[in-house]
């Protein structure tokens, strides 16, 4: 079923740069068939099918783009036994987390699907005329959003569904009305080929143009260049490391044209301990923070590798518990060689700075990209004067920051960067200190959570999955939930239009029957 070959809209297409194959991180393994890299022959057939395509996909009904997110889902679906085959080669990821992880696929596609029928993407605002107004009259004016063209994907390392060939960045993408054009990641090419099909039977199925859809496979550096920077795409969707995200970010903004770049790239997710709640179950959140800290072998985005808290009762249980829990972790395979051997380096890297003492470390796993948890404590002083402690280490490890006093708690706070998430542990009796707190939390993070743990997104309306820098590179959106697609439209005012030419959502009389801002009150007349 797998030929190693990219997707540049219908034609399947075997590169001519270096061959590269996926490995399984368990055992070292190369997994067949190998891929060769393509490179700008590749990037620009694809571009300029994606900007063919263009004006015929804007131009489809929300209902025909629905219907199409819909039999992506669909195909997914069918090829789910074969794509979570792969991908347990290619990850080490148990076969139950790629079980979910693509229903989380689908069910992303279904939520645009359901999205784009209900309307209130449209952003629509009309300001009927006012001939009469004094001084001046009023002219007609109506407002919607409008694709903003190709959209260029960077397939992730830790999701290879999710946030990857059909994942969030593309399902919103396509949702919004514009064709994209996806690099797979080197770690999961077969996962990709597969998925990639499954987009591919759709678009045929639905008899859109073939521009709507490429996937292509080359040197993340050098061909994410070429791709970030053809003027035929208009905006970036990206995860990954914070290096990887400013390169393209500063590649973007190098263009004639410059263009949006969505990166999410870099964050420690602080779990902050209140003391009410450490002197009641200091233990118990003890251990159930190493759950989250070694879920997945600490590879999520939202893993909590940092926990601040005042020195009191209940921090001395927490730390232990913790301790002994990072102890009795077997250690997890992480996602390629070489994120495991990055991950070694700076959890060495951190466990050496000065003032840091190490207080657990996990034992070893079998495989050969095993990454063994650690757990590490320093003083609020030594944190705050040495931004290197801050610095992310993709893995299972965490650093407790034990601060002296409210006071430097909240002070270490406000010299955090931005981050995805921050989480509060808190009491009632806490709630004082909790409100001096919200308001600071408000300008790190995209999403607070109080007593839970920051691993696992949910995908619905309200999330958010975003921050301020490094977390992203833009803080005013998100990359999950169905407020992701208004990262790919922008807005367009209509001034005395013809009826007859107004877009069906700006017509009188709301034919389209979405909710609408009508003279500043939202309406659905």
């Amino acid at each position: 079923m797998l030929t190693g070959e990219m997707f540049v809209g219908a034609a399947r297409v075997r590169g001519s740069g270096k061959e590269v194959r996926s490995r399984d991180p368990r055992t070292g393994e190369e997994l067949a068939p190998g891929y060769r890299y393509g490179g700008a022959a590749e990037v620009a057939r694809a571009a300029a099918l994606a900007e063919e395509a263009f004006d015929v996909y804007r131009a489809t009904d929300p209902a025909t783009r629905a219907a199409f997110l819909e039999r992506i889902a669909e195909e997914i679906s069918a090829l789910a036994g074969p794509i979570v085959e792969r991908a347990v080669l290619e990850t080490g990821l148990p076969e139950a987390r790629l079980t979910g992880e693509v229903g989380r696929t689908t069910g992303q596609l279904r939520l645009f699907a359901a999205t784009l029928r209900e309307g209130s993407w449209h952003g629509a605002r009309i300001d009927p005329a006012q001939p009469d107004r004094t001084p001046l009259p009023r002219a007609d004016i109506r407002q919607r959003r409008v694709p903003l063209g190709p959209v260029a994907v960077f397939g992730a390392s830790n999701f290879p569904l999710a946030f990857s060939v059909a994942g969030g960045d593309t399902a919103s993408a396509l949702a919004a009305g514009c064709p994209v054009v996806v690099k797979a990641h080197d770690a999961h090419l077969g996962t990709s080929e597969l998925v990639a099909s499954a987009v591919r039977a759709a678009v045929v199925a639905c008899g859109l143009p073939e521009g709507v859809f490429s996937l292509l496979v080359g040197d993340g550096p050098e061909l994410g260049t070429q791709l970030v920077t053809d003027p035929r795409i208009q905006a970036v969707g990206f995860t990954g490391s914070r290096r990887a995200g400013l390169a393209l970010v500063a590649a973007a903004a190098s263009r004639p044209q410059p263009i949006p770049v969505y990166a999410e790239m870099s964050s420690v997710n602080p779990v902050v301990l209140l003391p009410g709640a450490l002197a009641a179950r200091g233990a118990e959140l003890g251990t159930a923070f190493v759950g989250s800290l070694t879920l997945g072998a600490g590879q999520f985005c939202t893993n909590p590798g940092l926990v601040l808290a005042v020195e009191g009762p209940g921090l001395d249980e927490f730390v232990s518990a913790a301790a002994e829990a990072v102890r009795g972790d077997a250690g997890g395979t992480m996602l390629t060689l070489g994120i495991a051997g990055a991950y070694a380096s700076g959890r060495d890297r951190l466990a050496g700075r000065p003032g840091v003492t190490e207080l657990a470390r996990g034992e070893a796993g079998s495989s050969v990209a095993c990454g063994g948890a650690a757990l590490l404590s320093v003083d609020g002083s030594r944190f705050t004067a040495d931004p290197e402690l801050q610095e992310e280490v993709f893995g299972a490890t965490s650093l407790v920051v034990r601060c002296a006093d409210q006071a430097e708690l909240l002070a270490v706070v406000r010299a955090l960067e931005g981050q995805l998430t921050a989480t509060v542990h808190a009491d009632e009796s806490d709630e004082p200190l909790a409100a001096a707190l919200l308001p600071v939390l408000e300008r790190k993070a995209g999403r607070i959570l109080f007593n839970g743990w920051p691993t696992g997104v949910e995908v619905g309306h309200a999330m958010v999955h975003g921050g301020p820098f490094p977390a992203t590179s833009d803080s005013r959106t998100t990359s999950v939930g169905s407020l992701a697609i208004e990262r790919f439209l922008r807005p367009v005012a209509y001034q005395d239009v013809p009826a007859a030419l107004l877009p069906p959502v700006l017509r009188d009389g709301n034919p389209e029957g979405v909710w609408r801002r009508i003279d500043g009150e939202l309406s659905r007349d």
